[in-house]
């Protein structure tokens, strides 16, 4: 029996731990001096440490660190006087050490947290979520496993490996558990990451390219019935990619987990897999015995012992906390919630705050990012900020717009024509001719021309019947080749037949 979600809810508390992974965006590799472009063709960015030749030693990326100890400040984190690298040793393909360097017992930062806040039936609730540790690692490599229907290992022909990955400077922020969040757990998680993404792009410290694997979240969720101390057992959902993904991948889970539960069956611990297609997730491999990493310092690393008053530098250099700054510019712009949200959820707020520092009115800037290009980029389906128009651009048609120069309908022809490549708003303006008829004489030699061709219907403007006005004025646009101010036509038109807008 399939249960609903408030089904789910009214029985159950979920308990949430999540998992982040954030590739850094340095020049170098975490150990060595390669690079670090994404998109490379396959193994050109290794050398003999990041595929683990023997005698290959591995040095530690000073920025690497830089980066992970402004992560750890901006998430209320302590620093730690002294740290240390650890070898997690386990065998998979992608991993040509057979062990991955990585943080164990000793982290570089520890006990931080991020408040979040999100809509609620009794309006906007902050939840506070408590961030265990920040450590540093490397990133594996990437399989690729081909033949088969579903891209992955069972049922492929054969596997190709890419180490172009392996070596990457890697953060995973792991949280304590997260209680009492109740039905709002999905809606928590999202806040979460997005919240999370927000502060490494205004840190500068990756791109946070979801779609990319450069920020990628590892769900842990649990049931148990509600008033219960002792927790259920959680499952793990891998590598969700998108802030939607992880909404449903906890809310899938909440479910699968309630209907295993009211069966009468049992949670197995395991990492599991989220499926875009039918968001669900399904098993990966089990996770209920201990596994034993054989954790032990790695000999060939000195421990990290940041110097207190570097630490106190890089705190100066953190930049505005983004829950801060969105409510400053809310504020500055007297934006109400809903459209805030919505530039947030579609990710413009840095374009729009963007375009009116280049002199566009706030609200003009957000009209054009939310609506017409906004439209465009659904139908392309890529994201606004791929689109082949600027800030730069946007303001520069505000201000066309403003000057009278442009009507709005004509501005999406521009808006349209920098899109397509066709060149700056004023280069599109010159090769599609586009200029706004403002010439009353032959505003007026349109507007007698259509009165005549709909004699009845000018009739029954000057009758007084303003609605019939709309149809003429439409045939005044088609007339100029709709190059006329709407606005000005109407005007025209109704002093023309005897009448006014009074």
């Amino acid at each position: 029996m399939t249960l609903s979600y408030d089904d789910v809810i009214a029985k159950y508390e979920p308990v949430l731990g999540l998992e982040v992974h954030v590739e850094l965006n340095t020049n170098s590799k975490m150990f060595c001096g390669c690079s670090t472009v994404f998109g490379a063709e396959p193994n050109t960015q290794t050398c003999p440490v990041c595929l683990a030749l023997p005698g290959a030693l591995p040095v530690v990326n000073e920025k690497a660190i830089e980066s992970t100890i402004k992560i750890g400040l901006a998430l209320n984190c302590s620093i730690a006087p002294f740290s240390r690298f650890a070898r997690k040793n386990y065998f998979y393909p992608d991993m040509p050490k057979n062990f991955q360097i990585s943080q164990y017992d000793e982290p570089i930062c520890v006990d931080g947290y991020v408040d979040v806040e999100i809509e609620t039936d009794e309006g906007p609730k902050k939840f506070r979520v408590e961030v265990e540790r920040v450590h540093m690692e490397e990133d594996t490599g990437k399989s690729l496993h081909v033949g088969g229907a579903t891209g992955r290992i069972h049922g492929a022909e054969y596997s190709l490996l890419d180490y172009n990955r392996a070596g990457i400077p890697l953060v995973e922020i792991v949280t304590k558990i997260v209680p009492g969040t109740g039905k709002y757990a999905p809606e928590v998680a999202k806040a979460y990451v997005a919240e999370l993404r927000d502060i490494l792009r205004a840190l500068g410290v990756s791109d946070v390219k979801m779609e990319q694997g450069s920020l990628r979240c590892d769900a842990n969720v649990s049931l148990r019935l509600i008033g219960a101390e002792k927790l259920g057992t959680r499952s793990e959902t891998k590598n969700v990619n998108s802030l939607r993904s992880v909404e449903r991948a906890v809310r899938g889970e909440m479910i699968r987990h309630a209907e295993l539960l009211n069966a009468g069956g049992r949670v197995v611990q395991e990492t599991r897999h989220f499926q875009e297609d039918t968001g669900l997730t399904r098993s990966g491999r089990s996770k209920e015995q201990a596994e034993d990493y054989r954790y032990f310092p790695e000999p060939d690393l000195v421990p990290v012992a940041p110097d207190a008053a570097w630490i106190e530098q890089l705190r100066a250099t953190l930049p505005e906390r983004p829950s801060i700054r969105r409510k400053r510019l809310q504020e500055a712009w007297a934006v109400p919630d809903k459209e805030m949200s919505a530039m947030i959820n579609a990710d413009v707020l840095d374009i729009v705050e963007a375009t009116v520092l280049l002199g566009s009115d706030p609200t003009k800037a957000r009209s054009w990012w939310l609506g017409e290009i906004s439209r465009i980029a659904n139908d392309k389906d890529v994201a606004i900020a791929d689109l082949a128009i600027t800030p730069h651009d946007v303001a520069a048609i505000v201000a066309l717009v403003n000057a009278g120069e442009l009507t709005d309908k004509l501005a999406r022809q521009v808006v349209e024509g920098v899109i397509a490549g066709e060149g700056k708003p004023s280069e599109v303006v010159a090769k599609r001719g586009i200029k706004v008829v403002n010439d009353d004489g032959a505003l007026m030699a349109a507007i007698e021309k259509v009165c005549a061709e709909q004699a009845e219907t000018a009739e029954k403007v000057r009758a007084g019947h303003l609605p019939a006005a709309g149809a003429l004025i439409g045939a005044v646009m088609k007339e100029t080749k709709g190059q006329a101010d709407a606005a000005k036509v109407r005007s025209l038109l109704l002093s023309h037949l005897g009448q006014n807008e009074g």
